[in-house]
């Protein structure tokens, strides 16, 4: 379900209840841009200038987050991997998708795979990702119709498709990245950093505690 407009809606109000009006006016995203553009980002760790060097400190990361990760060549090698991943779970060939991985060749890898929203008997969830931050090894994740947020949360295992090409060094570029291509955030922005995990009890780190009890990442190196 597109809940954009509903989301419109509840922001016209709070702007209408501040006496601004309904929509942000051109002076207003012309203010934010200037702010933007005059204060630069603070101190930030030593970062990888290269695509290469991105990728692998991302990959890094994503494993220090306790995520699994495999390197592919190319998209149609994706669905061959999470075979492959499910098979060592000794999990069934089975999942729930993104619309979006529609067009992969799922089939072939012998992977029953349905592209929906994802309910309380699905075991594994398939999703793209926005783009992925270098830094903290985080998938980042946009809402949408055919994207949907619950694909990551829901299912016990959440298996990611990154594009090489996607990955970014932090949160920072992934921002002025959905700035670029969207323009307007979508209803939810999800980045996930690794399994879900708490520590409440006795500060003992028990995974899937509210989400996915693993995390796997298929890295598509010429993608």
């Amino acid at each position: 379900m597109d809940t954009s407009a509903a989301r419109r809606n509840i922001l016209a109000r709070i702007r209408a209840a501040s006496g601004r009006p309904a929509e942000p006016q051109p002076g207003e995203r012309e203010a934010v841009a200037d702010y933007l553009e005059r204060h630069p980002p603070g101190p930030r760790p030593d970062m990888p200038t290269d695509l290469d060097g991105i990728a692998a400190r991302f990959i890094d990361e994503a494993r220090l987050m306790a995520s699994t990760v495999e390197q592919v060549e190319s998209l149609d090698h994706v669905p061959a991997a999470a075979a492959r991943y499910l098979a060592q779970l000794g999990a069934a060939p089975s999942a729930v998708a993104w619309a979006t991985l529609g067009a992969l060749p799922w089939a072939q890898a012998g992977l029953a795979v349905e592209f929906r929203k994802p309910e309380s008997g699905d075991l594994v969830g398939i999703t793209g990702c926005f783009c992925a931050t270098a830094e903290t090894g985080s998938l980042v994740l946009l809402s949408g119709p055919e994207t949907q947020a619950s694909m990551a949360l829901l299912p016990e295992t959440h298996i990611a498709v990154v594009p090489a090409s996607r990955i970014v060094a932090g949160h920072e570029e992934a921002f002025a990245l959905m700035r670029a291509e969207r323009g307007e955030l979508p209803r939810a922005v999800n980045f996930v950093s690794g399994p879900s995990r708490t520590g409440d009890i006795e500060q003992t780190i028990v995974l899937g505690a509210h989400g996915p009890y693993r995390v796997h990442v298929i890295v598509v190196r010429g993608a």
